[in-house]
C-alpha cells in the first residue's frame, strides 16, 4: 500500500473526434510513447482523459453520404483519394488497417462523445474510444446510431442497456457542447491535440519518439508551486 501511495500521477488529456483518422493514428502513437516511457518510469501512473472535439457539429443526426462529404470537403474525388492514400499509409505504419470503403455515412459525433463522457465518469474510457475508432474506420459501423453505440459500449464491458437509456435522453448534451466550445476558445483548431501534465501541449499525430520526448521532459521538470 505504501508503494501505491508513492506512485506519481501523470495526466494526459487528449482532444479528439472519433471520425478523425489522424486521431486514431495519434491514439496508437500515444500508446506506443507511453509504453516506452513507462518502461523507464515504473513509479508513474499515466492517466489518459478524453475530451470532445466535433469536426462537423452541424451534420444532421442521420449523417450524410460519406463519399459526397469527402468530395465536398477536399474539392473532388481525386483529391479526396490522394489525401486518404496518405492517411492509409500512415495508419498501416501504426498497425491500423483502415477500410474507408466500408464507411457509407459520415455521422454527427455528439452522441459518441456523450457516450465517452458517460463511460469516463465510471472509470477509464480508453477501451471504448479504441472500440469506437475501430467500429467506424475498420468495420464501417454507423456510429451515429444509438443501438450501434450501445452495442460497442457493451462489447468493452459497459452496461449496454444503461448506455442506450442514457443516449435516449439528453444526459451529457450540454456538457459535451460546452467542452467542445471551450477547447476551441482555448485555441484548439485541429485534432488530435495532447496536453501532458497540464503543462505541455502537442498538436497533431506526432511520432511516438516525439511524444515520448515531451513526456520525459514533463517528468523531468517539476511543476511550478502554487
Amino acid at each position: 500500500m505504501q508503494q501505491d501511495r508513492a506512485r506519481r500521477a501523470f495526466g494526459i488529456d487528449v482532444v479528439s473526434d472519433v471520425v478523425c483518422p489522424w486521431c486514431y493514428i495519434g491514439k496508437r502513437r500515444l500508446s506506443a510513447a507511453v509504453s516506452r516511457v513507462a518502461q523507464r518510469h515504473g513509479d508513474v501512473d499515466f492517466r489518459v482523459s478524453w475530451h470532445p472535439f466535433e469536426l462537423n457539429p452541424d451534420l444532421p443526426a442521420e449523417g450524410v453520404d460519406r463519399r459526397r462529404y469527402l468530395e465536398d470537403k477536399f474539392g473532388g474525388k481525386e483529391r479526396a483519394a490522394e489525401v486518404y492514400a496518405r492517411v492509409r499509409e500512415a495508419g498501416a505504419a501504426t498497425g491500423l488497417a483502415f477500410d474507408f470503403e466500408r464507411i457509407a455515412r459520415q455521422p454527427n459525433t455528439l452522441d459518441a462523445h456523450r457516450l465517452v463522457a458517460w463511460a469516463q465518469r465510471q472509470g477509464a474510457a480508453d477501451a471504448l474510444v479504441e472500440a469506437l475508432f475501430r467500429a467506424y474506420f475498420v468495420d464501417g459501423v454507423f456510429i451515429g446510431e444509438h443501438a450501434a453505440l450501445a452495442a460497442i459500449a457493451g462489447a468493452v464491458g459497459f452496461d449496454a442497456g444503461a448506455a442506450r437509456a442514457m443516449l435516449a435522453g439528453s444526459d451529457g448534451v450540454d456538457e459535451v457542447r460546452a467542452l467542445a466550445a471551450r477547447v476551441r476558445e482555448l485555441g484548439v483548431t485541429a485534432v488530435p491535440f495532447f496536453i501532458f501534465d497540464d503543462r505541455y501541449a502537442v498538436s497533431g499525430a506526432q511520432e511516438p519518439d516525439a511524444l515520448a520526448e515531451v513526456i520525459e521532459e514533463a517528468l523531468a521538470t517539476p511543476a511550478a508551486a502554487g
